[in-house]
């Protein structure tokens, strides 16, 4: 199933689509993948898997400190890569990874491999809209999304510039600054959305500091799906049911929500 089929889908439902993030590699090779299987019990329509990298620009304290355990236990793009090929997953896998790994394959055997692995979608999170040239096309021409991300401070010409180039979804970063669990969201986000949705009909995608289940009830009125990541992270730390975890966060993207889209 493509990414754009698990919207339509959702749509379909009249539901929200729930994006899980783990860190690869976290806590080890094996549980990270076992972790995999408990969200998509849970009931994750995607898998966002994130590449472990030692600078990681968009990444939060736990965000990093997952990276930094998963590099110790020797997680690498090319063995994680591997390890998809026979991993079974069910649903759609995108893969976050930083530019400077994908730089040492090359993007013609980068896009070999992930479709090897039966990767759906690439972000990459420090390459920008203006510097994207063709990968996009080229992307699409191995049958994969180029995700990119759209964030509140963005100017309204580099928005629409991010809106005709995503594929797959827009990944709308909720806060400026870096991704971790927070107790509020910023006010101004429904407006960020609104904005965004004006702008595109292809699917928008809340991420950065989803943190509650109240968190895509709030926001289920002006988003597609959400992505759940540090919050995940740190349950993967405490030892908590992952399946029963994740499985809140789907039961948020089903209940009703009495807030209008133009409120």
């Amino acid at each position: 199933m493509s990414i754009n089929n698990v919207f339509e889908l959702a749509n379909e439902k009249k539901e929200k689509v729930l994006i899980i993030y783990m860190t690869a590699g976290f806590p080890d090779l094996d549980r990270c993948f076992e972790m995999i299987r408990e969200a998509e019990s849970g009931g994750a329509d995607i898998i966002e898997l994130g590449i472990p990298f030692s600078d990681p620009v968009a990444d939060g304290p736990t965000i990093q400190y997952s990276s930094q355990i998963a590099i110790e236990q020797g997680a690498t793009l090319s063995c994680i890569l591997e390890r998809l090929e026979n991993a079974l997953i069910k649903v759609p896998v995108v893969i976050m990874t930083y530019l400077n790994p994908l730089l040492s394959i090359g993007r013609s055997e980068l896009f070999k491999r992930l479709v090897l692995s039966r990767v759906s979608g690439l972000i990459i999170p420090d390459l920008p809209v203006e510097m994207a040239a063709d990968w996009p096309v080229a992307a699409k021409e191995n049958n994969l999304d180029l995700i990119m991300l759209a964030a509140p401070t963005s100017p309204p010409e580099r928005l629409q510039e991010i809106t005709l180039k995503s594929q797959g979804f827009i990944y709308c970063v909720s806060v400026a600054g870096t991704t971790g669990t927070r107790q509020q969201l910023d006010e101004n986000l429904p407006v960020f959305l609104r904005q965004v949705r004006s702008m595109t009909n292809k699917s928008i995608v809340a991420g950065f500091g989803i943190s509650t289940p109240d968190h895509i009830s709030t926001l289920k009125p002006y988003a597609d799906g959400f992505i759940v990541g540090s919050r995940i992270i740190n349950a993967i730390r405490n030892n908590e049911n992952i399946k029963n975890v994740v499985a809140g966060f789907k039961a948020a993207t089903r209940r009703k929500k009495n807030v209008s889209c133009d409120a």
